[in-house]
């Protein structure tokens, strides 16, 4: 009796474990990462600085009295495409295929480089290898690249805090 009964439950769980498998393996596929939307010309955009588009703050790892330090981790840029009818938004003009992010400190005239976006909805993360001041404002700026007369750069403002030990 007992070969009759696992003969009928691989007949009928075999299957049954066959169907679930497949669909446990195409379900991960309707919620894969979507491509980066490309970067392509003539198109409205707008930055992000730890997701946040206006009046961001980036966090310096400073230790005791000093007056400089680096970024935290997991700090990042992105950028997204708009609606012209939005406000402050950058433009990637008849040329641009990506963007150039750097940092402005208002203490600096130097911009300090960050990366490059290729895609929207990509986060780049802000290097912690460069120096920044313990505290103080500046701008992150998005310029498109290749550059054309019709581009125009994105900025957040951003203030900087100190975690401080």
């Amino acid at each position: 009796m007992l070969p009759t009964i696992t003969r009928t439950i691989a007949r009928t769980a075999l299957p049954l474990l066959a169907v679930l498998a497949l669909v446990g393996v195409a379900a991960p596929a309707n919620a894969a990462v979507i491509d980066p939307l490309p970067i392509s010309p003539n198109q409205f955009f707008a930055g992000f600085v730890n997701d946040v588009r206006a009046n961001a703050t980036i966090v310096a790892d400073c230790a005791g009295v000093a007056r400089t330090g680096h970024p935290g981790g997991g700090q990042t840029v992105s950028a997204q495409p708009e609606s012209p009818a939005s406000t402050d938004l950058g433009f990637t003009g008849s040329a641009g295929r990506s963007l150039n992010v750097s940092l402005v400190l208002s203490s600096s005239v130097t911009p300090i480089p960050i990366g490059t976006l290729s895609g929207y909805f990509v986060k780049l993360a802000i290097p912690t290898s460069i120096t920044i001041p313990c505290g103080g404002m500046g701008k992150m700026v998005f310029a498109p690249n290749p550059t054309s007369m019709t581009a125009r750069s994105a900025t957040v403002a951003i203030t900087i805090i100190s975690l401080g030990a």
